[in-house]
């Protein structure tokens, strides 16, 4: 897109902003889809429900919350996966959907821990789904008291986490410790690697930013993204997940008549450039890499990545660093074959080997949380 192209479509979002005045910006944050933010921990006394107002804060795919929670007791419940939010056209077989419920179990535990309780997972109890999920559970879940337990460090930045979807300070390199850090995060059932220079450092970046604009310009697969944008604060209000175009700017484009989903998903349109130059500066800004790693790809696999993958955000944001999920290329489509292969030849060459996840990482400014519904929208009582 031309300057004078954005120089435009800007020109029309800042009347609006300004004919509404100070306002309509402050009135702009979708109050109520940030609640589970400000009262997670508050509302509940039972160990469970306590936990679990931590665990809805998790990171996920697309913010799907794709978890759903039957209260057994104070004391036990069953996690299963809502089968209506899944990816099925970037994610086939469901494997980001299970690790963003490995972020889950691991979010539960370590809240679970700050009470003094230990959280019992057993996992997939009723049997291990295949190549798709199903009903069955993916964890039972019991909580035990026990005396003298001390709250995990990571635990702390549980409120501060937030994904980093900006451009990356390009001035400020990553210290070398910072990314050790990271990598002894991870559990042993994984195994972890990080770069912050050099030769890596620059194919990553284009790997990631040739991936991200493959899958924007693979029009089935970007629609399945474009369809859970919620644009504004009365549709991020109605619709807690997927992901949110919010802020007074965008609502302003909204207002205009420029940014819409019609627009955003068609190849022509200025919103549509516009998508693509930010993800290509999103990625091309990128400090540094971190991936993890399976020795296979069991379901089990997929669920001890997203607990490692958790730790390591709340690492990441103890330690002051921005981080964004860019595993495009790790998608199993058509679309993403040939990015697959190049990473796996270059990162996890092993026989078996599985990388899944990979997270760019910088110093850039803080960001606030995304929506979440309520946990009583997402629990069955016994």
């Amino acid at each position: 897109m031309n300057r004078r192209k954005f120089l435009k479509i800007a020109g029309s979002a800042s009347i609006i902003i300004a004919a509404g005045g100070v306002g309509f910006v402050a009135t702009r944050t979708p109050t109520e889809a940030l609640k589970p933010w400000k009262t997670a921990g508050l509302l509940y006394t039972d160990p469970m429900r306590r936990a679990l107002s931590f665990a809805i804060l998790a990171p996920n795919p697309h913010n799907r919350q794709p978890w759903i929670v039957d209260l057994k007791s104070d004391t036990e419940a069953v996690l299963t996966c809502d089968l209506e939010r899944l990816l099925p056209d970037t994610d086939p077989f469901s494997r980001q959907i299970v690790i963003g419920l490995g972020c889950f179990l691991e979010m539960f535990t370590l809240a679970a821990r700050d009470q003094g309780y230990l959280a019992d997972i057993q996992l997939f109890p009723q049997g291990m789904p295949g190549t798709k999920l199903d009903l069955r559970p993916i964890a039972h879940l019991k909580l035990n008291k026990q005396i003298g337990l001390i709250s995990d460090p990571l635990f702390a930045e549980t409120l501060n986490r937030h994904t980093n979807r900006e451009p990356y300070d390009t001035s400020r390199p990553i210290e070398d410790q910072k990314l050790q850090h990271l990598i002894k995060a991870t559990n042993t059932e994984v195994s972890a690697g990080a770069t912050n220079g050099g030769k890596l450092l620059d194919d990553l970046r284009v790997l990631t930013k040739d991936a991200i604009l493959t899958e924007i310009k693979t029009p089935k697969a970007f629609q399945e993204s474009v369809d859970l944008m919620r644009i504004g604060k009365a549709e991020i209000e109605a619709s807690p997940d997927g992901i949110s175009l919010g802020g007074a700017f965008l609502e302003g484009l909204k207002l205009a008549g420029v940014l819409s989903r019609k627009s955003l998903a068609d190849p022509s349109s200025q919103s549509f450039q516009i998508g693509l130059d930010m993800n290509e500066a999103s990625a091309m800004s990128s400090m540094g890499f971190f991936w993890i790693n399976t020795k296979g790809n069991s379901r089990t696999d997929q669920i001890n990545v997203g607990r490692s993958y958790l730790r390591v955000a709340l690492q990441a944001t103890k330690d002051g660093l921005s981080m964004q999920p860019m595993s495009q290329a790790l998608q199993e489509y058509a679309a993403m074959d040939l990015y697959f292969k190049t990473i796996h030849d270059r990162l996890a060459n092993k026989p078996g080997e599985r990388m899944q996840m990979l997270a760019r990482l910088g110093y850039a400014e803080k960001v606030g949380p995304a929506p979440r519904w309520p946990l009583a929208t997402r629990i069955k009582e016994a």
